[in-house]
């Protein structure tokens, strides 16, 4: 199974509190924060959740 590395990119102020629960979710808490998450369905959901926030790129060399 692969692994993602997903960036805070965008502010959580003015989103809703859902959004920003998500981000607390996904181990992000600041712009420029990072965190390598596995590549599985909820994930994936909680990434579609605060896709307008946060960059989401693979892992490489696995």
């Amino acid at each position: 199974m692969s692994d993602l590395v997903v960036t805070q990119i965008r502010s959580a102020i003015g989103n809703k509190p859902v959004h920003r629960g998500t981000l607390r979710a996904l181990g992000l808490g600041r712009i420029g924060k990072s965190n390598t998450l596995p590549d599985r369905p909820e994930i994936q959901g909680m990434i579609r959740k605060v896709a307008h926030l946060i960059r989401v790129e693979p892992v490489e060399g696995a």
